[in-house]
């Protein structure tokens, strides 16, 4: 059977398995499993088990749990709503200051947990009501909370991008480097939205908020500053070659869960617990879906899937942007259906041979592709932190929050633009401190 064709079969399987509600690491084991017994006979099941495993044996997959347990120990405590109440404090007099709290306290506290439903949460359940009672509209209180949530999987150190480095084999501390400008872009871009958006519309609310003292604005820092400086001494560890990222990882998870029991009072076995069990759950399920999309690519490859794609993309005579924009178009839809690991999981084994044939920078596309999968959270039909959202204030509407939100998806589109006429946005950072790649 032609490739191309046999590579269309295995999408529509694929598709169709993961619509039946299967979870996505079961699913694409099945279809791997389905279509190697079709073409390779019953004993291509004999190296399952082996390709399973060995995608697992990888000592960067370590930093996974461990990053997981420093954003569940954060998310266990106050620190969501201290950092929303700290900014509060200090931008109040500023248009549209309560809207700039929010998303600053979002991009602190994703920085803090590198979950996007973590960071919704956290923020939502303070900043939500504080703006509703100003009177700011539902769609602004929950849009923009739910968009600045997003910023969780790009703003370092992010799961997803060490997903991603472990994927396609590329650098994670180049690619945490990477997120870092770009996240901030999209900081700036959703915080210049709010602004321009409250001085077009008059809104009063966002002037009438009362004044705080500089003793009221001080006292707040110091239950912040410990977890911020952790995450500086993380990055410094890590890009001062002082230890590895599953090193720093582990050492900056055993400090978040100590400054949660000493600054935030987490004495109780039971809350310590309950931090471990749901870090160990989320962890399991992250790593499940590596190890059954190492299995998916195995079946891609051995079946001739992955060469042909790529081959018949070079043979193409397109503008290699052209190109590009189909690429972002294909993770946009994916990112719509799928969470952003079963996204980069099943697509970097078809993507990275065409990438790299276009003469695009493996880094650079990182941080485009994870914007697209920031859109997907707030993309219905799944989108995850408007379900987040929802359960917060299910008193809104899930329209009204995705009405709120399609602003910032617009910045986030922009923030792709931006990137593709201007890379060095993304790997300066990382040239300038690693150098440049070979």
């Amino acid at each position: 059977m032609d490739p191309l064709l046999l590579a269309a079969i295995v999408a529509i399987a694929t598709i169709l398995v993961l619509f039946s509600g299967v979870s996505v690491a079961l699913g694409l084991l099945i279809v791997s499993a389905g279509f190697l017994i079709v073409f390779d006979g019953m004993r291509s099941l004999e190296l399952l088990p082996e390709i399973f495993f060995g995608k697992l044996d990888n000592f960067a997959l370590l930093s996974i749990p461990m990053f997981i347990i420093m954003g569940a120990a954060i998310a266990s405590t106050r620190a969501g709503a201290d950092l929303y109440e700290a900014l509060e404090r200090w931008l109040t007099r500023v248009p549209g200051g309560l809207v700039i709290s929010n998303l600053g306290a979002c991009a602190l506290f994703a920085a803090m947990s590198g979950s996007s439903p973590a960071t919704c949460a956290a923020i939502g359940k303070m900043g939500i009501p504080e703006m509703r009672k100003r009177g700011f509209p539902d769609g602004v209180a929950a849009g923009s909370i739910a968009a600045g949530g997003t910023l969780g999987i790009l703003i370092p150190p992010s799961v997803t991008m060490i997903v991603y480095g472990i994927a396609t084999e590329t650098s994670i501390g180049r690619l945490f480097l990477a997120g870092l400008m770009p996240g901030l872009m999209l900081v700036g871009l959703f915080m210049a939205w709010s602004i321009w958006s409250t001085w077009k519309t008059g809104d009063a609310t966002a002037l009438s908020a009362g004044r705080y003292s500089w003793r009221e604005r001080l006292e707040i820092l110091p239950r912040v500053l410990p977890f911020l400086a952790i995450i500086a001494g993380v990055l410094y560890a890590m890009y001062g070659g002082i230890a590895t990222p599953s090193e720093t990882a582990a050492v900056g998870a055993i400090l978040c869960l100590v400054i949660a029991i000493v600054i935030y009072s987490m004495w109780s076995p039971r809350a310590i617990w309950s931090v471990l069990r749901d870090s160990t759950k989320e962890s399991v399920m992250i790593l499940f879906i590596i190890g059954a999309a190492g299995v998916f690519s195995y079946m891609l490859s051995s079946l001739y899937i992955t060469q042909s794609i790529a081959e018949w993309i070079a043979q193409l005579d397109v503008n290699r942007w052209v190109l590009m924009g189909v690429i972002n178009v294909f993770l946009l839809v994916a990112g719509f259906f799928l969470p952003p690991v079963a996204v980069i999981l099943m697509a970097a084994p078809i993507l990275m041979p065409i990438i790299e044939t276009a003469g695009f920078d493996a880094v650079w596309f990182a941080v485009v592709l994870t914007i697209n999968m920031e859109i997907g959270l707030i993309s219905p039909p799944v989108g995850l932190n408007l379900y987040v959202i929802n359960g917060i204030a299910p008193d809104i509407k899930l329209k009204t929050i995705l009405m709120g939100s399609l602003p910032y998806v617009g910045c986030m589109v922009a923030g792709i633009v931006l990137l593709c006429l201007f890379p060095g946005i993304a790997t300066w950072l990382p040239d300038l401190v690693m150098g440049d790649m070979p």
